[in-house]
């Protein structure tokens, strides 16, 4: 069956009122009296109108939609961020496109190409693997850019990123005044900017501590490659006493490994932090100690870098670490 629409024009003779009133009555701080508006808004909700913002946007060149391009949005930290980057989004007024950028089929630059044919105002570029190709797509055709947790610099852009290195620096001293001596690092092999950093300024500190370092690494970044990573590093025969996880779901796989396969007490025979302080790790089973990313504050500074006016800059937010369980307190 064919989908009726309602008009503007439909809208205005059941009110009483004119065209230019029912236009001016849905648009925020246009001269309107409260009267009027009561007529249109009445009028409206009896005859099922809504407003063509789409149409609006045309018109006046911008269109409230903005593209959240992300890779792996099925794990906990990317869900969250997205849910607090959409969540501003609408408090804003504006909409949120999401394209999965995990495929390599076409599908995603097709996805993308559909949202600037609806004259999308922007792009919010997430950390993970997205295609440099993207960002570059989405400033050839006129797109504010956002890059969350992303290395590479682009004139007109604005970048987000969290001080991994300095998070990484933090946790090897952590461990260090924990007591632990023989000192592992736990990893993918995704090689994202953001774990890159983290691991280069753990290596860094220890450099400077004097600590030897076993750097472990495979697999994708997820529990089951922290179950596989915990695997590998208690059957060494110079099994860790203290890890540093660059994601808390490594941490959380290599935990359960250590423990259930191995017989390892937390914090006694081994000391784990994380970094994400995803919902998990706050759950009885792991008390982890983690980094937590600062979610609300990094959404609300990339809404912020599409206001009108607003400088390309890159902004440094410091991720804070939270104590739980899984490290010996100094002296314990």
């Amino acid at each position: 069956m064919a989908r009726s629409s309602v008009s503007a024009k439909d809208v205005a003779e059941l009110a009483g009122v004119s065209r230019t009133a029912v236009s001016r009555s849905f648009t925020p701080g246009a001269p309107v009296s409260a009267e009027t508006r009561a007529k249109v808004f009445s009028a409206a909700e009896q005859l099922g109108y809504h407003v063509n913002h789409l149409a609006r946007g045309l018109l006046r060149a911008e269109s409230g939609l903005v593209a959240l391009i992300a890779a792996e949005i099925e794990t906990p930290y990317r869900s969250a961020l997205l849910a607090a980057l959409s969540g501003r989004l609408q408090q804003e007024g504006k909409v949120a496109l999401l394209i999965n950028s995990d495929r390599s089929d076409g599908s995603v630059a097709r996805a993308l190409r559909q949202a600037i044919s609806y004259r999308t105002d922007a792009a919010i570029v997430l950390s993970g693997m997205p295609d440099v190709s993207l960002a570059e797509t989405c400033l050839r055709n006129g797109m504010r850019l956002v890059l969350i947790n992303r290395d590479e610099e682009r004139p007109g852009a604005v970048r987000i990123r969290l001080d991994d290195e300095a998070a990484g620096r933090s946790a090897l001293v952590a461990l260090v005044a924990a007591g632990c001596r023989r000192i592992a690092l736990a990893t993918s092999r995704a090689g994202t900017p953001s774990l890159v950093g983290r691991e280069r300024g753990f290596l860094a500190a220890a450099k400077t501590e004097g600590v030897a370092v076993t750097v472990e690494a495979t697999g994708a970044t997820s529990y089951q490659t922290g179950l596989d990573l915990g695997t590998a590093l208690m059957t060494r025969p110079d099994r860790p006493d203290g890890v540093f996880c660059t994601t808390d779901l490594l941490a959380c796989g290599l935990m359960d490994a250590a423990r259930h396969r191995f017989g390892a007490a937390i914090p006694r025979d081994l000391c784990v932090i994380g970094f994400d302080d995803i919902p998990q790790a706050a759950w009885e089973a792991y008390a982890l100690t983690t980094f937590r990313q600062p979610l609300d504050a990094l959404a609300g500074v990339a809404v912020g870098a599409l206001a009108p006016g607003a400088p390309d800059q890159t902004r440094l937010i410091a991720p804070k670490l939270i104590w739980r369980g899984t490290v010996r307190r100094a002296g314990e």
